[in-house]
């Protein structure tokens, strides 16, 4: 992936978000009202980021869902089928399409549960090994790239925020 000119990050405040509102520093071109809204920010930041992933697994020919079954079986080891679709958040239905494509590249493997034979146990490979370190360092240096404008120390503090932020959202969503 080539490494792409970052621009410096410009320091932006919202005053008085509301009626009136305006932007100092940054982003002038957006409505100050709605950069006031942390919810607006995330998902803007969200998709950005969000293409920036897509970019780095592009390189294996795969799609991010892809990318994140195969991450989440080199956290977890090999899971249910069902419950590798629940740890993603993914539908079920979709689960399969995305392991049929990487089991079909040799990077997983299904096999019946020996526990209970309904159930289908998901583990990667060690070729599906292999390309989940590799892609997870691309996206570690395009997610360095893209937050190149924040320190280390601010990168640390983003991540626990939306960590904390997410855990709470989860927590209070009706199922």
């Amino acid at each position: 992936m080539p490494t792409k000119e970052v621009p410096a990050c410009e320091d932006a405040e919202v005053v008085s978000p509301g009626e009136g509102a305006e932007v100092r520093g940054g982003d002038v071109g957006r409505p100050p009202s709605l950069l006031a809204l942390p919810s607006y920010l995330v998902s803007h930041v969200s998709r950005i980021g969000h293409d920036v992933l897509i970019a780095a697994v592009a390189e294996a020919d795969l799609r991010l869902p892809h990318f994140a079954t195969l991450t989440a079986l080199a956290d977890f080891g090999s899971l249910p089928q069902h419950e590798l679709a629940d740890r993603l958040g993914l539908n079920r239905s979709h689960l399969v399409g995305y392991l049929d494509t990487v089991e079909g590249r040799g990077f997983v493997q299904r096999t019946r549960d020996p526990a209970d034979r309904r159930r289908q146990l998901v583990e990667l490979t060690r070729e599906g090994e292999k390309v989940q370190r590799r892609l997870f360092e691309v996206a570690l240096r395009s997610q360095d790239e893209f937050l190149a404008c924040l320190t280390p120390e601010e990168r640390t503090v983003l991540s626990a925020l939306l960590h904390r932020v997410l855990v709470a959202g989860e927590q209070s969503r009706p199922n």
